[in-house]
């Protein structure tokens, strides 16, 4: 076990994690709601600040980020454990069983060791991914700081319910992040999720204030966050408080987790958060796991021109930020000499 961050003794020996912003007040033996923060005689350790449950190569079109430095690809790694329980979760083998009292698994890493392989690799970036990255916030940190260092880019993929404190440890080495707006309805997170919707609202509005580039991700579910109104809430939201540049990504849920006797999102569900994005002003709306679909691509926002082709993961492009037909710049990182 190593001493965690972010924490506040009490009284009987509890302690208060200021990690996320469920703010828990664990006992002595008790773990945080992540189910990987211990509580050992008036001390909060974490019981994953290097172990690893996940670390693959990937596109970073995977994350999904579409506007920074596409056709690269990423380190991307994660441990177990996650501050939130969605029914629904995609990740559930590797986010949810500590949340159960199971022992998280993984391989022991370190920062240096991540970098190299990174580097080793071709990788371009590190992407801190797979679970909630806000639960392993040492090894982000320590990470995040070593491969700024080299040269390499650190990306968060994250559901957004980091505290503003542990959010502001990362705002030098953090480059850019996709985050989870995975409804605009308060009872939605507490219902579905175990969490709060405003906390998450001021994470994304605090990272545009500290320059990284930002995608949004809402995966479309039938009969839950897919009405009109609420698609063009959250559409609304990031328009005019994040950007109209600023992508959004409405994905099609599969079942999985609590949820596997559900059906897959209908595509004139995607088809209706298209439309509501759009409507809303945004200028970048992509469909996420309809392969095939022309919302995977990237146009021209002034003159139509197809700039970027994509089939899942894989991009096919011929632009470095501008349009050969418009000359229009394209908003986003599309090389590492930008930063």
């Amino acid at each position: 076990m190593h001493k965690a961050i972010l924490w506040r003794p009490g009284k009987n020996n509890a302690v208060q994690c200021t990690l996320c912003c469920h703010y828990c007040l664990i006992p002595a033996g008790g773990k945080g709601a992540c189910g990987v923060r211990l509580n050992d005689r008036g001390v909060l350790y974490t019981l994953v600040a290097d172990n690893a449950a996940a670390l693959n190569l990937d596109p970073v079109e995977k994350k999904p980020l579409f506007h920074f430095l596409p056709g690269t690809q990423t380190l991307s790694l994660g441990t177990e454990g996650c501050n939130m329980g969605c029914v629904f979760c995609q990740n559930h083998h590797l986010s949810q069983p500590v949340r159960a009292g199971k022992k998280p698994a993984g391989t022991p890493v370190s920062p240096d060791s991540l970098v190299k392989f990174a580097l080793h690799s071709g990788a371009q970036s590190i992407s801190y991914t797979y679970t909630e990255p806000t639960v392993f916030s040492e090894l982000v940190i320590s990470t995040s700081a070593a491969a700024a260092e080299h040269g390499l880019k650190n990306i968060l993929v994250s559901n957004g319910y980091q505290s503003p404190e542990a959010l502001s440890r990362l705002d030098a080495t953090i480059h850019a992040a996709n985050f989870d707006l995975k409804s605009f309805s308060d009872n939605f997170y507490r219902a579905h999720c175990g969490a709060r919707l405003k906390p998450v609202l001021r994470t994304l509005r605090a990272a545009k204030k500290y320059g990284w580039w930002v995608e949004i991700t809402t995966l479309v579910i039938d009969g839950m966050n897919d009405s009109m109104e609420e698609l063009q809430a959250i559409a609304t939201f990031i328009a005019a408080e994040l950007g109209q540049d600023v992508p959004w990504h409405v994905s099609r849920f599969h079942p999985a987790y609590r949820m596997t006797g559900s059906a897959p999102t209908v595509p004139a569900a995607i088809e209706r958060a298209l439309e509501s994005g759009y409507k809303a002003g945004l200028r970048f709306v992509y469909a996420g796991n309809m392969p095939g679909h022309a919302a995977e691509n990237t146009y021209c926002p002034v003159c139509g021109q197809l700039l970027i082709s994509r089939v899942g993961f894989t991009a096919h492009f011929n632009t470095a930020g501008r349009c050969a037909r418009c000359n229009t710049t394209l908003p986003g990182i599309w090389t590492r000499e930008q930063f």
